[in-house]
């Protein structure tokens, strides 16, 4: 489950994933504070508080600084670090929609095209070196679209690949990482087709669209027939 905090590790008996939620919130807003005073803005126990900000600390993503204020012994302040910004909220879709529409509104479909064309060619690239790396020299069509499927499952897109009886491959994408994107322009669907088929070398069919109301979108993988 996400509590909100990415990377943490597993929690500790009693740990509460809204109060750690709420500590790195509230760092955030307010700066850098001790657990003491942590606590108090947020209504809760010191030894609660505490034993949160060493999960955070442990997993990254909150850091502790001594801080001196006269004399005694320094107190230790926490705030947040730069590996935090996953756990704050994001709205990476509505930008990129927004900027595709500008990219439209400037230079008309044509334009978006040339923008997933170029897009989906770097995407090419990595994906190439990658199976490069991965697989030996000739490997099957299998193997290329199971190493495809390890690539997109990473980016979000829950795939997998599957051969069903009468040797039919297929590579499935259970999520839309990019859905609301994929909902308003059909040119980012269309230039994920042509990456598929360009990384493998292969025929490529969409049989199934999330995008068109359907459960997963579904690939058939065939080989190319030699010329």
């Amino acid at each position: 489950m996400d509590d909100g905090v990415r990377h943490a590790p597993d929690e500790p008996s009693g740990g509460t994933p809204s109060l750690r939620r709420a500590i790195l919130h509230g760092l955030r807003r307010m700066g850098p504070q001790t657990p003491d005073r942590l606590a108090a803005a947020l209504g809760a126990s010191r030894t609660g508080v505490l034993q949160q900000l060493r999960v955070l600390e442990s997993a990254g993503l909150v850091r502790r600084e001594a801080e001196r204020h006269g004399v005694g012994r320094p107190r230790h302040v926490y705030d947040v670090t730069p590996a935090a910004q996953d756990a704050f909220p994001s709205n990476y879709d509505a930008l990129s929609a927004g900027l595709l529409a500008a990219i439209d509104s400037l230079g008309g479909h044509e334009m978006v095209e040339a923008a997933f064309g170029a897009r989906g060619r770097g995407l090419a690239d990595g994906i190439r070196v990658r199976l490069a790396d991965r697989l030996a020299p000739g490997a099957t069509l299998i193997d290329r679209v199971r190493e495809l499927a390890l690539i997109q499952d990473e980016q979000g897109y829950l795939a997998d690949a599957v051969v069903i009886a009468d040797g039919t491959v297929r590579l499935r994408e259970h999520n839309c990482a990019i859905y609301r994107v994929a909902a308003g322009h059909p040119e980012a669907c269309a230039a994920e087709l042509e990456l598929f088929r360009d990384v493998l070398g292969a025929d490529v069919t969409r049989e199934t669209h999330i995008a068109s109301g359907d459960r997963c979108c579904s690939y058939l993988v065939t080989a190319r027939a030699e010329a």
